[in-house]
């Protein structure tokens, strides 16, 4: 990852060992992910599954993966706070 990069190793071990979720529909969605953007799990709740409007799963799950990367970048963001990176 080309953020991890800037960070002092122990920073950058720390976040990409955290583990963060990202959440749609109310918690229909749930999208795991570590600070280093490693997706490692989806749930979908069967509530969310409706066969005659299959765009809406596919929203929820865009907007989950959204989330979680929104997640995933304030985490990293974090851990370049420290160095007076501006901007970042």
């Amino acid at each position: 990852m080309m953020f991890l990069s800037f960070v002092p190793p122990a920073a950058r071990e720390e976040a990409a060992g955290q583990v963060l979720e990202g959440v749609s529909g109310g918690g229909l969605v749930r999208i795991e992910v570590t600070g280093g953007l490693e997706f490692r799990k989806v749930r979908i709740d069967p509530a969310a599954i409706d066969p005659d409007d299959l765009t809406l799963l596919e929203d929820l799950v865009l907007a989950a993966l959204h989330d979680a990367v929104a997640r995933a970048n304030a985490l990293q963001g974090e851990a370049m706070g420290g160095l007076g990176l501006p901007g970042l």
